[in-house]
C-alpha cells in the first residue's frame, strides 16, 4: 500500500538537502498533499567528514556509528525506502551493510542508480565532478569501466576547485569566481557526473550557461527512482 510507502533522507549538507527536498516535491506532483507519500529527514550536518574519513582514516568509527545510528532513526520512524544525500558517504556503506545487513534491502545507492542511467542512456564517456574522496575512491569510475564507459576527472592539481565550489554552496556564498569556476568544470564535456551533492545547488544556480548537454544529477534521479517504484505500488 502506498500509505506504507515512506521516504527517508540521511541528509549531510544543509543547503544540498534542502534542494533534494524541492525534488522530491517536484519530481512528486500532486494536487493534494495527501497524494505524496511521507517523508523524514535527518540533517545530521554534525556527522564527521566523509572525505577526510576517507582520506586520511580519521574519525572513521565515529562516522559509521552516527551513519548507523541515523539509519536506525529512519527505520523506527518508519522509513521503507533511504537514501544517503551524499555521494562520498557511499564510500562507506559496504562496511555499514557489514554490520547492519537489514539495511540493504532499504538503502537505494545513488551511485548505483546513477550508473544505472547512463548505460541504459547507452553513453561511452562521462566527466566526473565531485569531492576528492569521490572521484580518488574510483568509485564511479570502477562501476562504469564494467560497462566499458570512460570515466574522466578533474586532475589532482584541480581538486582545489571542485573543493571551492562544494565549499561555496555548504557556506551559501556565491560570487562570479565560483560561477566561472563551477560553469568551467561542469562545461568541459558533453555529459558530467555531478558528483557531490552540492554541486546541483549550484548547477540550478548558473544551469542558463551550461554547455554540457547531459548533466546527471545522482540525487535527482534517485528521487525519480523512487517515484517509479512509488506507482509501481
Amino acid at each position: 500500500m502506498k500509505d506504507n510507502f515512506v521516504i527517508g533522507v540521511l541528509g549531510m549538507g544543509t543547503y544540498a538537502t534542502i534542494l533534494m527536498f524541492r525534488q522530491y516535491a517536484e519530481i512528486f506532483e500532486a494536487e493534494k498533499e495527501w497524494d505524496r507519500p511521507r517523508i523524514v529527514i535527518d540533517n545530521r550536518c554534525t556527522m564527521p567528514s566523509r572525505v577526510r574519513a576517507f582520506l586520511y582514516n580519521e574519525n572513521v568509527e565515529k562516522l559509521l556509528s552516527e551513519m548507523i545510528e541515523s539509519l536506525d532513526f529512519l527505520v523506527n520512524a518508519g522509513c521503507t525506502h533511504i537514501v544517503l544525500a551524499c555521494n562520498t558517504a557511499h564510500l562507506f556503506l559496504p562496511m555499514i551493510l557489514e554490520r547492519r545487513p537489514e539495511f540493504s534491502d532499504k538503502v537505494l545507492n545513488i551511485v548505483d542508480n546513477c550508473v544505472n542511467r547512463i548505460v541504459e542512456d547507452g553513453k561511452k564517456q562521462v566527466y566526473l565532478i565531485g569531492t576528492e574522496g569521490t572521484v580518488a575512491s574510483k568509485v564511479y569510475q570502477s562501476k562504469l569501466s564494467v560497462y566499458d564507459i570512460d570515466c574522466l576527472t578533474p586532475e589532482e592539481d584541480e581538486y582545489s576547485k571542485m573543493r571551492f565550489c562544494i565549499e561555496a554552496v555548504k557556506q551559501n556564498k556565491f560570487d562570479d569566481e565560483v560561477k566561472r569556476t563551477f560553469l568551467e568544470l561542469v562545461n568541459r564535456t558533453d555529459t558530467c557526473i555531478l558528483g557531490c551533492t552540492e554541486l546541483p545547488v549550484l548547477f540550478e544556480k548558473y544551469g542558463d550557461e551550461v554547455t554540457c548537454k547531459t548533466v546527471y544529477d545522482p540525487m535527482r534521479m534517485a528521487v525519480e527512482r523512487l517515484k517509479e517504484i512509488y506507482n509501481e505500488n
